[in-house]
């Protein structure tokens, strides 16, 4: 008799060694087995999800340009800024103006996968596509609404300027769209150029607001016009709105752009960058190549910011990426508008120092205060 595990003789009487039996491997139970499925299938929906388009887009920093140096234009170098015309000096080292590269539009959308990248890192941000294409806009008619705001804040730009330095200009005020159903409409065209407001001249649209706010709306308000060559008069009655802030005021319902003569030639060249943001640097340049001396000498100075015909400087977006964009390109100095001073606070990269600006007038105190080399302590800086 042959018992397991014992030798067994073959059939030519030689000893055959026993084969000893496999361990019995373990049976994988059914709920292991469907959480590896579940998990592998949570991989796969992750990797679709990542990958999926988002409702957003991502801020990033954009080119610098120094508004005192050259940018190529047909592959040769020119002058950002030239002026023709009139005396014209040696100007500073650098002023940069800063520009924010946005990545993404609703014909092309950043992932999610690029969107949670973008979110951990300080120098971008994600913000809804709303802000930059709101109602459906494409990104071609966006690209044209920011270069007409290009051409309109260099001819602020130069107004502020030649403000600044009691240089004498003339102005227009056109009107450049009329609001559906509101007092002026029918009554006004786009094109109308406003010369007089309730026997008062407006040149400006500060000028024409103050007119219609001291009218108020009891009463037409008459307006002189110029269309087609032609004056006219016309009566417009204003109406009272309420802003989004709580206050109320009155409106005729139209939208003026101001066109200027100047008395000698500024031409700015710019490729491919739209949108308002650069005024302020604009303005500074023009002032640095119109008067003795380096403006800002050797400091290297970025900023940003709208700017008005009266030298007044308004907020712009993405200026935490524009810190790291001046940061990146050598600044060591920035100048930022009072009104986005909530957002540079605490988000200063290290290197940069920033000044508040609410003015023309502000920025060259910085300027004029580096260049001399006097202390930077008593200037305006963005605080909690």
């Amino acid at each position: 008799m042959t018992l397991p595990g014992d030798d067994r003789i073959g059939a030519d009487g030689t000893d055959v060694p026993a084969v000893e039996p496999e361990p019995a491997r373990p049976r994988r139970s059914k709920a292991t087995t469907t959480g590896w499925f579940s998990l592998a299938a949570s991989f796969v929906i992750l990797g679709v999800l990542a990958l999926s388009p988002s409702p957003y887009v991502i801020q990033q920093p954009g080119p610098v340009f120094n508004v005192l140096g050259e940018t190529e234009l047909d592959d040769e170098p020119e002058p950002l800024i030239s002026i023709s015309g009139t005396d014209t000096y040696d100007v500073g080292k650098t002023l940069d103006m800063l520009t924010v590269s946005v990545v993404g539009n609703p014909e092309q959308s950043p992932n999610w996968f690029q969107i949670a990248t973008a979110w951990f890192n300080p120098s971008e941000a994600v913000v809804p596509m709303s802000l930059y294409f709101p109602d459906g806009t494409t990104a071609e008619e966006r690209d044209a609404q920011s270069q007409v705001m290009m051409v309109n804040s260099q001819q602020d730009a130069v107004a502020a300027a030649l403000t600044e330095l009691d240089v004498d200009f003339t102005s227009s005020l056109i009107v450049g769209d009329i609001v559906e159903h509101a007092p002026a409409d029918g009554v006004l065209n786009v094109g109308d150029e406003i010369v007089d407001a309730g026997g008062k001249a407006v040149s400006d649209v500060a000028g024409l607001q103050d007119v219609i706010v001291e009218h108020g709306g009891d009463k037409p308000l008459t307006l002189t016009v110029v269309r087609d060559g032609e004056k006219l008069g016309v009566d417009v009655t204003p109406t009272e709105v309420e802003y989004s802030d709580g206050t109320s005021g009155f409106v005729i319902g139209v939208q003026t752009t101001e066109t200027y003569e100047f008395p000698f030639d500024v031409s700015i060249k710019l490729n491919d960058v739209g949108g308002p943001s650069a005024g302020m640097m604009f303005a500074l340049g023009i002032v640095d190549k119109l008067t003795p001396g380096p403006l800002p000498g050797d400091a290297s100075v970025a900023g940003t910011g709208t700017i008005d015909a009266e030298g007044q400087v308004g907020p712009i977006g993405g200026i935490r990426q524009k810190l790291y964009a001046a940061r990146d390109a050598g600044a060591e100095y920035f100048l930022a508008p009072a009104d986005n001073c909530d957002e540079v606070v605490g988000h200063v990269p290290d290197g940069l120092t920033v000044f508040k600006v609410a003015t023309l007038e502000d920025s060259l105190t910085v300027l004029n205060t580096l260049e001399g080399g006097s202390d930077t302590a008593s200037l305006p800086t963005c605080s909690p």
